[in-house]
């Protein structure tokens, strides 16, 4: 067992690599994304593999992008690429041709890894076999699959109790494999199934389900082309989901406006250079964004309300602001949401903001006269105490001007996986709802458990306390994505096993139980080849379209499993008494999806309609203006908006991502559009901040947080003026990880409260 100091000099590099500072970009996409592409693609690749690939990107039938969740087109898509420079990048990152056989980690122990950057980590290649860390051992050593399950499933019986493991679930696995994976934990015996869901949009699905009846957005793509307003707000789709920025061109050319709402200003969100067409290429950007309001970490919620209380003045004084026949016939509580919109003080929810009270007017009239409204968020609404409220807020104003169930109109969380939404269809939830137990109880003959199991957070903390003892993660970077990284690492050093599917190597496979094993799985691009038949396994996208995806290119190793195959290896070496055939799912993927046809709703004919080119939608109540919630009817909410005490002396920090970066996978070093090359370990703050505390350009600085009586200190982080708001700072996830408490979580949805850290900064001083 390793103390906390080796623990900690486990966890990230903190030595700088020489920052370069350039001028923000006024605008996102055009040349320099297009040679970003193909310098990645060519570097990983090579030429003919990585165009392959990109050929059969987003494509009809082709191979879903294993980036964000943002959907294709349903009619025609672009034979020259249907695809942004993150998505290059994230081809180029899985295709590579660079792999890591047995010698690599022979020569390379676990410690002299560590010592590597994520950047340096993620670079080295693919898993080519599976790996097993012995207990006390230095090096990671091959093992055999049939030897690496008996060993997994022999930990899984000798607990004392199911409730003992832990199965989280990244957002890139399949719906096939998700199913299975559900069905498996359910048989042993627990619903501790964490996933990338708790730490994104959790916040989200407890809003939407609590006002609309369905957890997700009601919005389809060709919505963006009917509608008259579109607001986005605590989302960078520049960086995140770069292929959002054509619809919303799109949304423009044909007279809607853009409404921004975000602490930093975007390049993405001021203007997009079209790579495809000749405007784009020359760099004459399209102007995206018509009101900009760079709004105070953490204050979407007092905005949200001054703008609420602005429309129902215009309402009184000149009506046409509020639709009250849809708000009669559909909704509940409005007459009392009013009565506390009167009792709020403007005066004081417009302080909060950091905005003069006439950019709010500004927005609150562009509302008022609009009859179809989309309200786009992600991570920037979703990772706060109070995000359930505040996405309350949205839905408020969009009640108030009937702008949901209608076309051009409605909610639109943004996923950022490319499947999360799809495994929590599937049933990855610690929570899972009475009628898909029932299904399973039905369909397999089992008695699923019913007590609910831990989220993300509780599992940390399980893990943490010793109550969990064996961790499996489907997927995913658990320790660089969670929270409290120090606490998280010692969560995971205190299991007797921690097992990872994998692609590539990442940081959790360096901080890890007594014992630790890696299974190298296929990616979305290889080819599934099973009894000489060639599978393919579908995904859901943000808007809840369910289709296809097919590897295309030759697997890396021979040695590699597909997750369908994992699973079900997995659950013949641990599961002795089962009626469920797993032989039979591993034959062919069509026999899963007969499976999930008999238990998922809206899954009908999955086999038929999955094989449409376009794939199909699933039902989604408040696409069709009816709202599945206890009364039958869309809810208006009452919240309060509460600032976070904040001394003279503290800033609120956010974690974004960096533009060469998605999620814990790190491209390269380059920011492009916010001017921030060759480093990542830096903080961007208001040059008015700067000077109170006496800092210069460059300048290296530690950051503190003292939450929960406890000192967490993040080294060495360099200090960048920026456009942000006073007593605003920003810094890249996963390196300021360790300073999010893994007590400030947001409340009913207990997603980590990653975008409201408080921090205070300290210069370094020379030795």
């Amino acid at each position: 067992m390793k103390n906390e100091e080796e623990i900690k000099e486990a966890l990230t590099s903190e030595k700088l690599t020489g920052v370069k500072i350039k001028n923000p970009k006024e605008s996102a996409a055009g040349v320099p994304a297009i040679l970003s592409s193909v310098r990645h693609i060519i570097a990983e690749t090579g030429l003919a593999r990585g165009t392959k690939a990109l050929l059969d990107l987003n494509q009809k039938g082709g191979l879903d992008c294993p980036g964000c969740a943002w959907p294709d087109p349903d009619d025609e898509r672009s034979s020259l690429g249907e695809y942004c420079e993150n998505g290059a990048k994230a081809i180029a990152e899985e295709a590579t041709k660079k792999k890591l056989g047995p010698q690599f980690f022979a020569d390379n122990s676990v410690e002299s890894l560590s010592q590597l950057s994520d950047y340096e980590i993620g670079r080295s290649g693919r898993i080519a076999q599976p790996m097993y860390l012995a207990e006390g051992a230095t090096h990671y050593t091959e093992i055999k699959w049939k030897e690496a399950f008996a060993k997994i499933g022999k930990h899984l019986n000798q607990l004392d109790s199911p409730d003992e493991a832990i199965f989280y679930t990244s957002g890139r696995t399949s719906n096939e494999a998700a199913f299975l994976y559900q069905l498996f934990v359910r048989a042993y015996g627990t619903n501790n199934m964490p996933d990338c869901s708790n730490m994104c949009h959790e916040s989200s699905g407890a809003a939407l389900s609590e006002t609309l009846g369905i957890g997700k957005g009601s919005v389809k793509l060709e919505d963006f082309y009917e509608t008259d307003l579109v607001i986005i707000m605590g989302q960078n789709p520049g960086t995140n989901h770069p292929r959002m920025l054509s619809a919303l061109e799109k949304s423009k050319a044909n007279g809607a406006q853009i409404i921004t709402i975000n602490p930093l200003k975007e390049a993405g969100l001021i203007g997009f250079n079209h790579p495809q067409r000749l405007k784009g290429i020359l760099g004459i950007s399209t102007e995206l964004t018509d009101l900009y309001l760079q709004v105070k970490i953490n204050a979407d919620m007092a905005l949200l309300q001054a703008i609420a209380k602005m429309l129902i003045n215009i309402e009184r004084e000149k009506g046409g602001v509020v639709d009250h026949d849809f708000i009669n016939e559909k909704t509940q509580q409005y007459d009392t949401y009013i009565a506390h919109l009167d009792s709020l003080n403007l005066d004081k929810l417009i302080a909060a903001t950091g905005l003069e009270r006439s950019q709010i007017e500004q927005a609150a009239q562009m509302i008022a006269d609009k009859k179809k409204i989309i309200i786009c968020w992600a991570m920037g609404l979703t990772q706060h105490r109070n995000s359930v409220n505040t996405i309350k807020e949205v839905v408020n104003i969009l009640l108030m001007k009937g702008s949901v169930g209608k076309s051009g109109a409605g909610t639109c969380p943004v996923r950022g996986h490319s499947n999360v939404q799809g495994d929590r269809t599937m049933g990855i939830y610690e929570k899972p709802p009475t009628a898909l137990l029932d299904n399973l109880k039905k369909v397999f003959h089992f008695d699923p458990p019913r007590e609910h199991g831990y989220d993300t957070v509780s599992a940390i903390e399980a893990m943490y306390e010793n109550r969990a003892k064996v961790f499996f993660g489907m997927g995913g970077n658990f320790l660089s994505a969670t929270p409290d990284t120090n606490y998280t690492a010692q969560g995971l050093q205190n299991c007797n096993l921690t097992v990872h599917v994998s692609t590539k190597l990442n940081r959790s496979h360096l901080v890890h139980g007594r014992e630790a094993i890696i299974l190298p799985c296929l990616g979305r691009t290889d080819v599934d080849i099973v009894n000489s038949e060639e599978q393919f396994v579908s995904v859901e996208n943000s808007m809840g379209v369910v289709h296809s995806s097919r590897g295309s290119l030759t697997p890396v190793s021979d040695k590699l499993m597909s997750e369908v195959a994992i699973v079900c290896h997995l659950a013949k070496a641990t599961l002795k008494n089962t009626n469920i055939d797993w032989d039979k799912y591993s034959k062919h993927y069509d026999l899963i999806r007969d499976d999930i046809e008999k238990v998922i709703k809206g899954f009908e004919n999955y086999n038929l309609r999955v094989r449409e080119p376009a794939g199909f939608y699933l039902p989604n109540c408040a696409r069709e203006n009816r709202y599945d919630t206890a009364s039958g009817k869309a809810q208006f909410s009452i919240s309060n908006y509460t600032g976070l005490p904040i001394g003279q002396d503290e800033f609120l920090m956010m974690t974004i991502r960096s533009h060469d970066q998605f999620n814990t996978t790190i491209y390269g070093l380059n920011d492009r559009y916010r001017g921030i090359e060759n480093e990542r370990r830096i903080i961007m703050i208001n040059p008015l901040d700067m000077k109170d505390l006496g800092l210069k350009e460059k300048d290296i600085v530690d950051l503190y947080n003292y939450d929960d009586g406890s000192t967490r200190h993040a080294k060495t982080f360099i200090v960048i003026p920026y456009n942000i708001p006073r007593q605003c700072v920003a810094t890249y996830f996963p390196e300021a990880n360790v300073l999010i408490s893994i007590k400030q979580k947001a409340r009913k949805s207990n997603t980590p409260a990653s975008k409201s850290v408080i921090i205070k900064i300290k210069k370094q001083q020379m030795a």
